[in-house]
Formats: C-alpha cells, sequence, structure tokens
C-alpha cells in the first residue's frame, strides 16, 4: 500500500471514528433533551394554571367558572406561530383536574369527567406530595401517540385539594428533533468531508515532498545532474540538507579517487617525456638536437597545463548541479563567434566552416559554457578532418528543443572507441600528427549538455566522417 494511502487512511480513520462517537452521543441525545425541555416548561405551566384554578375547585364552580371558559378558548384558538422555521397552528394542550380522591372534575377534551384517575402516576404520586409525571401510548406499540402528563398539586395552604395535570402529545416536539438530528447529520457530514479533503492535502503535501526527495536520491544515485528540491523548512528541510551534505562528500570522495588514479596517469607520458629530455640536455649535445630537446620538453609542459586546466574546467562542471545565471541565449551569436574563433586554426588545413539553413535559435542557459562546448566540438572537427576538408554546422529547431549540429568529412570513428570516446582522458589520435589530446573535450561537452537538460551524441556519418549533435532544450 502506497505512504499515501496509508496517511490519508490512518488520518481518516482517527477523524472519522471521532465524529462518530461525537455524533452517535449527540444523535442520542436530541430526542430526550427535547423531550425534557418540552417537560420543564410542563411543570411551569402545570403549576401556574393550579394557581389560577385553585379558588373555583375550592368553591366547586370549576367546570362552569371562569378557569373553564379560559381553557375552551384556548383550546380554539388559531396560532400562528414560527418556531425556528416550523409552524405550530393549533392548541395542544390538555387539561385536566380531579378532585382529592382522584376523581375528574374537569377536562378540557370533555371526555374524561366523572372518571377516576387515582391510579395514574401523575395523580396518584401528586396525591402523595411528590412529582407526578407520566408518559402514555394512546395507541400500543405506536411511539407517535405519546402523550407526556405532568401535574401540580392544587393547595389551600397546606391542604391539596386536587390535582391539575397538562398533557401535551411529544409529536410536537418531534419535528424539532428530527430537525436538529438532520443539521447534525449535515454538520457531520460536512466535517466528515472536510477532513477527508485536508486528509488528502495532507497526504498530497507529504507524499509530494517525500516524492520529490526519493526523484532527487535516485538521480544521484543514477549519476545524473539533480538539484535539491524546495522543500520549505522543517524536518523534510533538514533531511533534504542532510541528503545533499552525504551526496556532496560522497561524490566529492569517488570523486578524488578516480581523477587522482586518471591524472596520475595520464601525467606519466609527458612527465617521463621530459625527464628524458632533461637528462639528455644534460650531456655535450649538438645544437639541433639541444633545440629538439627543448622544444620536446615546451611541448610536455603545455600538453600538462592544458591537462590541469581542462580537469579543473570538467571538475567545476561536474560538481554542478544546475546553470548558474542562466539567460536567453542566441546561438546564431555563439556559432558566429566560434567560427569566427576558429578561423585561424583552420587555415594552414585550408578548412571551410560552412554554416547550413537558418541559424536563429535562442536557448535558455550560460552563453559562456555554450560557446566552450561548441569549441571543443570544433576542434575536434578540424583535428580529424583531411586538408581542404569542409565542416558542416547546423541548426535542426524543434518545438522544445533545438539540435546543434557539428559534421566533418575525416575517416570517422574507430569501431573499437565507439563507446569510449566520452570517457574522460580517452583520446585518439590525430590523423596528421598522431598525437593525442587531454582527453576531456567531449567529457566537458556532455556536462554542459547535461546542465542545459540536453545531451550529446556522437556518431558516424553514413556518408563518411564523424557527427555530433548536441541537443539542448529550448
Amino acid at each position: 500500500m502506497k505512504l499515501s494511502v496509508r496517511v490519508l487512511l490512518g488520518f481518516f480513520l482517527i477523524v472519522g471514528l471521532a465524529a462518530f462517537f461525537v455524533l452517535r452521543t449527540f444523535m442520542q441525545e436530541v430526542k430526550p433533551g427535547v423531550r425534557q425541555g418540552l417537560e420543564v416548561s410542563l411543570v411551569d405551566t402545570a403549576n401556574l394554571l393550579a394557581e389560577i384554578a385553585a379558588p373555583e375547585l375550592e368553591a366547586g364552580t370549576l367546570a362552569q367558572g371562569t378557569f373553564a371558559h379560559a381553557v375552551a378558548r384556548y383550546t380554539h384558538r388559531s396560532l400562528k406561530a414560527r418556531i425556528w422555521g416550523l409552524e405550530k397552528r393549533a392548541a395542544e394542550f390538555q387539561v385536566y383536574v380531579t378532585d382529592a380522591n382522584g376523581k375528574v372534575v374537569f377536562d378540557s377534551n370533555g371526555q374524561a369527567q366523572g372518571q377516576d384517575y387515582s391510579r395514574w402516576n401523575d395523580v396518584l404520586m401528586t396525591l402523595r406530595g411528590e412529582y407526578g409525571v407520566r408518559s402514555t401510548r394512546l395507541v400500543p406499540g405506536d411511539e407517535t401517540s405519546s402523550r407526556m402528563h405532568v401535574a401540580a398539586p392544587i393547595l389551600k395552604g397546606d391542604r391539596v385539594l386536587g390535582v391539575l395535570t397538562v398533557a401535551t402529545p411529544t409529536s410536537s416536539v418531534v419535528p424539532f428533533a428530527q430537525r436538529s438530528e438532520r443539521r447534525v447529520l449535515r454538520a457531520g457530514l460536512l466535517l466528515m468531508g472536510a477532513a477527508l479533503l485536508i486528509g488528502i492535502g495532507l497526504s498530497w503535501w507529504l507524499t509530494r515532498s517525500l516524492g520529490r526527495l526519493r526523484t532527487y536520491a535516485r538521480q544521484v544515485a543514477e549519476g545524473h545532474k539533480a538539484a535539491m528540491p524546495a522543500l520549505g523548512g522543517g524536518e523534510l528541510a533538514e533531511l533534504g540538507c542532510a541528503l545533499e551534505g552525504m551526496r556532496e562528500k560522497l561524490e566529492g570522495r569517488k570523486y578524488l579517487e578516480r581523477y587522482v588514479q586518471a591524472l596520475t596517469h595520464e601525467m606519466k607520458t609527458p612527465l617521463a617525456a621530459i625527464h628524458g629530455a632533461a637528462e639528455l640536455l644534460e650531456e655535450d649535445l649538438p645544437e639541433p638536437e639541444r633545440k629538439l630537446f627543448v622544444a620536446n620538453i615546451r611541448e610536455q609542459e603545455e600538453r600538462l597545463q592544458r591537462l590541469v586546466e581542462r580537469m579543473l574546467g570538467l571538475a567545476s562542471l561536474q560538481h554542478r548541479q544546475g546553470l548558474e545565471g542562466a539567460v536567453a541565449v542566441s546561438l546564431a551569436e555563439v556559432i558566429t563567434r566560434m567560427v569566427s574563433s576558429k578561423a585561424a586554426r583552420c587555415v594552414p588545413k585550408e578548412i571551410v566552416i560552412e554554416i547550413r539553413g537558418p541559424i536563429a535559435a535562442t536557448v535558455r542557459g550560460e552563453a559562456f559554457l555554450l560557446e566552450l562546448a561548441l569549441s571543443n566540438l570544433l576542434d575536434n572537427a578540424i583535428d580529424f578532418s583531411p586538408t581542404g576538408g569542409r565542416i558542416y554546422l547546423a541548426l535542426e529547431a524543434h518545438r522544445d528543443r533545438v539540435i546543434l549540429v557539428v559534421k566533418d568529412q575525416g575517416t570517422g570513428i574507430p569501431d573499437y572507441a565507439v563507446g569510449r570516446i566520452f570517457e574522460p582522458f580517452y583520446s585518439l589520435p590525430r590523423p596528421e600528427t598522431g598525437k593525442k589530446s587531454t582527453g576531456l573535450g567531449l567529457s566537458f561537452v556532455r556536462e554542459v549538455a547535461e546542465l542545459h537538460r540536453g545531451s550529446i551524441e556522437v556518431c558516424n556519418h553514413p556518408n563518411g566522417g564523424a557527427e555530433a549533435r548536441l541537443t539542448l532544450m529550448g
């Protein structure tokens, strides 16, 4: 299972369980809470009406008196109350009064008058001096037919004259409870949805950052140029810095070991030549031979200097993970400058550099590095071109990239060298002199290409000669 899925499931499980238990508890308390509120109002109502009915009950005129008429008018009232979005149109209270023996002497519905209610809890408990309340279903098994009865004593001093009970169907408050349940459920679902979105966002952010670190680590492991991704602050940024520091140390150690060995190997030949020439110069030699050995020492010294300079330049590029100060570079200007700079080298061999097609193209990068890369490619083409040969320069512009093509008319690349030409210090002897270069030119070009998110390919052309294709992203 992916990390993002595990994080999302874990977060949503925690939030979901918490929300479920809170909602479940709240939903279980909604109806009892509403009924408790109803009971509180009935207690106040019953006690108030008991005080009003007390004088007429004592006088024996309750059934025909002011109290009975007032209750009758109440039952016929047309109510137009809008309570929290719900309408109440009819009076629902039932009021009945019993005497001290539990016999009904007044009933607002006119149905129970004269009946014995002394065994009903509301009347029985009140006559005992306790709190009298009961809930009775008019239709057994039908919860919606339940009515709540709350009683209050009718007193004359300390003497109980009777009991007044106020009853109302609990269904009158059911719509309020149901509306509360719906609102709570809707809020709960919104909460769960918000939690899901937050979980998805958190999972995406975490796995995205970890994914960028993973991609960076893989690129480094595969030897590619990779810039440390921006991770902001916090532990992930610290982890990224630690990976970057580890990469630099490992690369520095491997680079040192590899290039010290290679440099030592490449320096052996010129040093041996210098040492041999110096020993011969200690003897008494004819002037022509002395000049020959001095020239040999100078030539090997220049080779060592070029080798060190190329090594330093290549090392600088290999430790860079991205471009510095990249700008829009006109390849036409780069080509023009480099062709002009190579004119002096082309004259002795009567080589012509021919530009084919339009060269108006722009890439984003460092002009200096691109000039050095093209310079190395032209140097190779000049070295391997025959006298009177031609070097062709062309640009192939595509939608998202530009390909710089350099083709010569030389003998091409031998089969045994095709897979090694980009190896540092690997060089082929020049056709006319038999001498080798530092073997770092194409390695330098490859580093420049990778820094510009491109590539370099050198192969034999079907019509003869070698062709270099430097791909740069537009």
